[in-house]
C-alpha cells in the first residue's frame, strides 16, 4: 500500500511540475507579443511623422518658389518678318520660308510667335518685291507696322526671323527693332536666304539694340525651309542646344 501511494504522490506531482511549466512557457508569448504591437505602433508613428514632415517641406519648397523671382519662367517671343507669293528658289508659296523655321522654334521653346506685317503688303511677283525691297533699302525708309507686340516688356528672349534682302534685314523688321525697348533682353536672330547667310545682320541688330545681348544667329536656305523640313528642324534644334535654349 505505502508502494502505492508514493507512486501516486510522485504521479501528482509530476502532473504538478508539467502544469507549472506550461504557465511559465504563456508568460512569454504575451510578452513577446505585447513587445510587437509596440513596434508596429511606434513604426506607424515614425512614418506619419515623416509623411507630415515631407509634407511640410513640399510647401515650403512651394511657397519658397513663388516668393522667389528667380524661378519664374522665362518668356519667349518669335517674331519674324516672312514673304508668301513667288519665292527665289522654290516658286510660288503659300507659307513663307522664315515663317516655317520660326514655328518650329516656336515649337521648341514654348514660345509666343508675332509676325511683322506691314501695312502696305508687299507684292506676290518675285522681280517687283525686289525692286521695292531695294528701293526701301536705298532710302533707309521705315515702312509702317500692321500690329504691335501686346506686353513687349514681359519677353526676356525675342527670336527675331527675316529673309535676307539684298544682304540685309528687310526695312519693315528695322521698324519693329525701332518700336520697342529691347534693354537687358536677349535677342537671338536667324534668317532664310539663298546663299547670302546672315550678312552681318547680327551686328546691325547690336547696333540698334545697344542694351540687348544679342546671341549667335542661324542661317538657312530658304528651299531647305520649306522643301527639306526634317533638316531644317534637326538644324534649327541642335542650334537651340547649342545656345542653352533647350536640352
Amino acid at each position: 500500500m505505502k508502494k502505492i501511494l508514493s507512486l501516486l504522490f510522485a504521479l501528482s506531482l509530476g502532473f504538478a511540475l508539467t502544469a507549472c511549466g506550461n504557465s511559465g512557457e504563456t508568460s512569454p508569448s504575451v510578452a513577446q507579443t505585447e513587445t510587437l504591437d509596440s513596434t508596429v505602433e511606434s513604426e506607424t508613428q515614425t512614418e506619419a511623422q515623416n509623411t507630415q514632415e515631407t509634407e511640410t517641406e513640399q510647401e515650403s519648397e512651394t511657397t519658397s518658389q513663388k516668393e522667389d523671382p528667380d524661378m519664374e519662367q522665362t518668356k519667349i517671343l518669335v517674331a519674324y518678318f516672312s514673304r508668301t507669293g513667288e519665292n527665289y528658289s522654290v516658286g510660288y508659296i503659300e507659307k513663307g520660308n522664315t515663317h516655317i523655321v520660326a514655328d518650329m522654334i516656336a515649337e521648341q521653346t514654348g514660345g509666343d510667335t508675332f509676325e511683322i506685317r506691314t501695312v502696305t503688303p508687299y507684292p506676290d511677283a518675285y522681280d517687283e518685291c525686289t525692286d521695292i525691297a531695294k528701293k526701301e533699302q536705298n532710302e533707309n525708309a521705315r515702312p509702317e507696322l500692321a500690329d504691335s507686340v501686346d506686353h513687349m516688356e514681359d519677353y526676356d528672349i525675342v527670336f527675331l526671323g527675316y529673309p535676307n534682302w539684298w544682304g540685309d534685314m528687310p526695312m519693315a523688321v528695322y521698324t519693329f527693332l525701332e518700336s520697342y525697348d529691347f534693354s537687358g533682353k536677349t535677342i537671338v536672330p536667324f534668317c532664310t536666304h539663298e546663299g547670302s547667310g546672315l550678312s552681318g545682320t547680327e551686328s546691325s541688330i547690336a547696333e540698334v539694340c545697344a542694351e540687348a545681348d544679342v546671341r549667335e544667329g542661324l542661317a538657312i536656305r530658304g528651299a531647305v525651309a520649306q522643301n527639306s523640313q526634317d533638316e531644317a528642324k534637326e538644324m534649327v534644334m541642335q542650334w537651340l542646344r547649342d545656345g542653352g535654349f533647350m536640352e
